[in-house]
């Protein structure tokens, strides 16, 4: 049994940042020579440091094997709120910098590609211009999902998200914020020189056996084409080429061999780019939402408030422009 401890006369007098930091390097690579390794330290210094931060939370943190360390129940819940604790001092830190400045900074934003390639695009332009000291570092997050682990582990301070429909209030985490957007639908697109393009009205069955490029089975846009095709009672669609990547799908599309499926905001900008035209074809009707996900209990920097608010500007310019 973990002893109570008494943390102004034990813990906050003995307990340092940098053990800590030797703490998070040994559970990132498994080992405590390789941690010594990444810092510059011998092992026996990073194994006393262990030991010694076991010794004054008086739990063990690490399992130790000729294989590696994993970490205990007592390291998982050290980890987890330590993580919480680095990251807000480091937002800490950043909002001193901003103090004299509020228009520089960094922001870390966990984005997907079809996000990446359309609705984050014009945002960046927007912020860039305005605010040329702030840094943007985008990190690819996969989709779909609802646990955003990028966030969760502070590896970034917001998620670019999309979800396949309207999300039910019991669905989203009461440890995240959800603010959706705008809908992004999902669009079947083919190149302007090919056959498709000259045709006024396309119907899904005209599509059997075409060679199609579109996202994976298991994502958002490729559950929708083949969920089309099975309500007519059409064979399964020949998906050529399944990938997420929103270049490898331009270009593939352009050739005129392939057609291909993007969402609204992606063809928007690279429609002309890559003459593509969006097809007469009538997908089931769908909704797809794109929003900004962040902690509820973290504070949101400068910069992080100058994106959601201008998040918030390109969202409502896009959707007046698709009703117009």
């Amino acid at each position: 049994m973990v002893r109570p401890i008494p943390w102004e006369q034990h813990i906050g007098r003995r307990l340092r940042l940098r053990d800590l930091f030797v703490f998070f390097a040994v559970v990132e690579t498994g080992s405590m020579a390789k941690a010594g390794a990444k810092l510059g330290v011998s092992t026996p210094s990073i194994s006393e440091t262990i030991a010694a931060l076991e010794h004054t939370l008086g739990a063990p943190l690490l399992d130790r094997s000729p294989k590696g360390v994993t970490t205990t129940a007592y390291g998982e819940a050290l980890l987890f709120r330590a993580r919480a604790a680095f990251d807000e001092l480091r937002q800490g830190v950043r909002d001193i910098e901003l103090i004299g400045d509020p228009h520089a900074g960094e922001l870390r934003i966990g984005c997907p590609e079809s996000i990446t390639a359309g609705f984050l695009l014009p945002i960046l332009q927007r912020l860039t211009k305005a605010y040329p000291r702030v840094r943007y570092h985008v990190q690819q997050v996969q989709q779909p999902t609802v646990e955003y682990p990028e966030l969760r582990e502070r590896k970034v301070d917001l998620v670019l998200a999309r979800w396949g429909r309207d999300l039910a209030k019991d669905e989203i985490d009461p440890e995240v914020d959800v603010q959706v957007l705008l809908d992004d639908p999902y669009l079947l697109v083919a190149s302007a020189n090919s056959k498709w393009a000259r045709r006024r009205k396309i119907d899904l069955a005209d599509l059997a056996g075409e060679p199609l490029i579109v996202p994976p089975i298991d994502a958002w846009g490729g559950a929708l084409v083949a969920e089309a095709f099975k309500r007519r009672g059409l064979s399964a669609p020949n998906f050529v080429v399944s990938t997420l990547s929103i270049s490898l799908r331009n270009e593939m599309a352009a050739s005129g061999q392939f057609i291909t499926l993007l969402t609204r905001s992606v063809v928007r900008t690279f429609a002309k780019r890559y003459s593509l035209k969006v097809l007469p074809i009538d997908l089931p009707a769908h909704r797809s939402p794109v929003g900004i996900v962040t902690m509820r209990h973290r504070t949101l920097g400068p910069a992080a408030q100058l994106f959601v608010e201008s998040a918030r500007e390109v969202a409502r310019s896009l959707t007046a422009e698709s009703k117009a």
